[in-house]
């Protein structure tokens, strides 16, 4: 990524995966020009941040990571709903209404999705396949301020507002849910990507309304409520993004695929 500052200003930036279920980081490297010295910390959801201070004029950071990921998500129907006294407190935040995700407003539709699925995985497995199959998947109609009520309107968007929408719908039925953002080999075009998880038989599960099956091959970078929670790079002053090239190899894959 480059990007330009017109005046020195403090930026958070959450880059960098961390090891835990489905992947192991191997090694990874993180590397600004001109060379600024950061804070690396851990956000309320996990997430390894960095605090710095990026200079006036052009600032550039390279991120590299090798990561071993699972080739498949687990897929379990028989994954029951989990009644919200027997929650974890610790997953009771997403529970609640977000920014972006209005849970509050969609029982009466989300009841209408998941028709008379049985509580649990089902549930949220058609709330994903509605999505996938009722929304067109579309650049440049949604903005960073769409919401899922937005989405429900339009009927478009792209990866954030689809996991957006299947959070609130989730949780408008006492299901947590949360918003996962990262990389998934194979995507077209490749871009960082977001998907959401449920909370059901007692553990999270991943769920990509993008997507027409289940996928694994995905590297998770950032937990959180919503998009406010998980942004690649949160500023305090005006920093303007002039490019931005993303990269996903595999350590199997040909001299040819690796080009994409």
């Amino acid at each position: 990524m480059q990007f330009f500052a017109p005046v020195e200003i403090p930026v958070v930036l959450m880059l960098q995966p961390r090891s835990g279920l489905g992947q192991r980081v191997i090694q990874q490297s993180y590397k600004t020009e001109p060379c600024t010295p950061g804070v690396e910390y851990t956000d309320a959801y996990g997430n390894l941040c960095q605090r710095l201070i990026v200079s006036a004029g052009e600032f550039s950071l390279v991120v590299e990571a090798q990561v071993e990921a699972a080739s498949s998500i687990d897929v379990d129907s028989s994954a029951a709903f989990v009644s919200v006294e027997q929650l974890p407190s610790s997953v009771l935040a997403f529970l609640l209404p977000s920014r972006y995700c209005e849970s509050d407003c969609l029982y009466e539709l989300a009841a209408k999705v998941v028709g008379s699925a049985a509580p649990g995985y089902t549930q949220v497995e058609r709330i994903r396949r509605w999505i996938y199959e009722e929304f067109q998947y579309q650049y440049g109609v949604t903005n960073a301020s769409t919401s899922a009520l937005d989405i429900v309107e339009q009927k478009q968007g792209v990866c954030r507002d689809f996991a957006h929408l299947g959070i609130a719908l989730c949780r408008s039925l006492n299901i947590p849910a949360r918003m996962v953002v990262g990389y998934l080999y194979g995507l077209e075009p490749m871009d960082q990507h977001a998907w959401f998880e449920a909370y059901v038989g007692h553990r999270w599960y991943t769920f990509d309304a993008t997507q027409a099956e289940p996928r694994g091959d995905r590297v998770a970078v950032a937990y959180g409520r919503d998009a406010a929670d998980v942004a690649f790079i949160t500023q305090f002053g005006p920093l303007e993004l002039k490019t931005m090239q993303v990269w996903v190899k595999s350590s199997e894959s040909s001299p040819e695929q690796d080009k994409s």
